[in-house]
């Protein structure tokens, strides 16, 4: 396949979703070149599903793969089992080999939701890590200082804090590094919480003979609950989530989040997300562009029909019941219990009636069943008692 050079898809590719590139002129003008580029992306196996938060590197993966270049997936079952801290604000614990290689077991398959699999280069970053010892490692310590290390601002708060860091948390940069030296990186891609990392990657190649790579890093994106995406915090929305499910969590966004998720977590052109931005803000209903949004990530992860149907649903159950039935509003602030919203909005005479009502199974939120007496609800939801009592959730 012929490297596609036009300025316009280059431009694209290097502005979308993306927070910063370094360097911007350098990578632009390799890539106008017509060379073939080798981009990786590593992704460590810590819980077993794929999320949104990580389709936006993945997406761009896929948006150099169509231009020609060669994508390079690595799956970090070496350094799942060490643990990267960048997005943490307490010491990753180390996990079980067993308990990553589960993990990572459908990791390919998920990605090639994405990816043309067949196209790409898939690596397990064992292949090279496991085979270093103390002398290697050493050697690739000697590039970075201390002081380096405790200047990202996550491991300051720590130490300022006198919160714990382990020598084992200094080591990972240097194993995300070795790997852009393993597959021969140009490019790299990353989160922004990655930073340092994937410097490390750019300090190491010369040592190894190589071109220092380039970086496109994204910017991290908000879940369902308002903080980051993140399988940590159970506020993801997952490529294996079921339709219905998925069609849910994303109608449960806040509205200001619609236009990036649009942005980040599809590839609908540009142009047509200003015109729903600006339709928004003409009056049009979020509602209804937040339902175009839905149906579109259930297709990329299901299929076309599959999302139509979600679509069929959600308007059958509310829509068509919020105009028969004049479905009432209750306002609430940020995230509250179900258990409270059930008593707030009158659909149950106590906390003690509520938890029994869910435990019977008598409650959805969003069209799906819900027995957790702990579970949360926040502005968005929809919640249902019975077959005629509905209730949305309001800020």
């Amino acid at each position: 396949m012929k490297v596609n050079t036009n300025p316009k898809a280059i431009d694209e590719v290097l502005s979308r979703g993306v927070d910063e590139v370094i360097v911007k002129n350098q990578l632009r003008e390799r890539m106008l070149s017509g060379a073939v580029l080798r981009v990786k992306l590593g992704i460590d196996p810590t819980s077993p599903n794929l999320h949104l938060g990580r389709s936006v590197p993945l997406l761009k993966l896929r948006d150099f793969q169509e231009l020609g270049h060669k994508v390079v997936f690595i799956v970090g079952d070496f350094t799942g089992v060490i643990g990267d801290t960048s997005d943490k604000e307490s010491e990753r614990p180390m996990l079980d080999p067993k308990t990553v290689k589960i993990n990572l077991k459908h990791y390919v398959t998920q990605a090639e939701k994405i990816l043309d699999i067949k196209k790409a280069e898939i690596r397990f970053n064992s292949e090279w890590l496991k085979k270093l010892n103390y002398v290697d490692v050493a050697e690739q310590a000697d590039f970075f200082s201390l002081a380096e290390f405790i200047a990202r601002e996550n491991i300051r708060r720590r130490l300022d804090a006198g919160t714990r860091v382990s020598l084992r948390e200094v080591l990972y940069p240097l194993m995300q590094g070795y790997d852009s030296v393993a597959v021969k990186a140009d490019v790299e891609l990353g989160g922004t919480d990655q930073r340092f990392n994937l410097l490390a990657g750019r300090e190491m190649q010369p040592h190894f003979h190589q071109n220092s790579q380039n970086i496109i890093m994204n910017p991290l994106i908000d879940g369902t609950d308002g903080r980051k995406m993140s399988s940590s915090w159970g506020n993801t929305i997952n490529f294996t989530d079921a339709p219905s499910e998925m069609f849910g969590k994303i109608m449960s966004i806040s509205d200001e989040l619609i236009v990036k998720y649009f942005t980040y977590f599809t590839r609908v052109p540009m142009a047509e997300i200003s015109k729903m931005e600006g339709a928004m803000k003409s009056g049009t209903n979020p509602r209804d562009i937040k339902i175009r949004l839905a149906r579109e990530i259930v297709r990329m992860y299901h299929s076309a029909k599959v999302a139509d149907q979600a679509v069929e649903a959600f308007n059958k159950m509310f829509r068509e019941h919020e105009a028969q039935e004049e479905m009432r509003e209750v306002r609430v602030k940020g995230p509250v219990s179900l258990v409270g919203a059930l008593v707030l909005a009158k659909l149950v005479a106590s906390k003690s009636e509520a938890r029994r009502v869910l435990e019977e199974g008598g409650v959805k939120v969003d069209g799906k069943v819900v027995k957790d007496v702990k579970r949360e609800v926040r502005s968005g939801s929809v919640i249902q008692k019975g077959k005629r009592h509905f209730v949305r959730l309001i800020s």
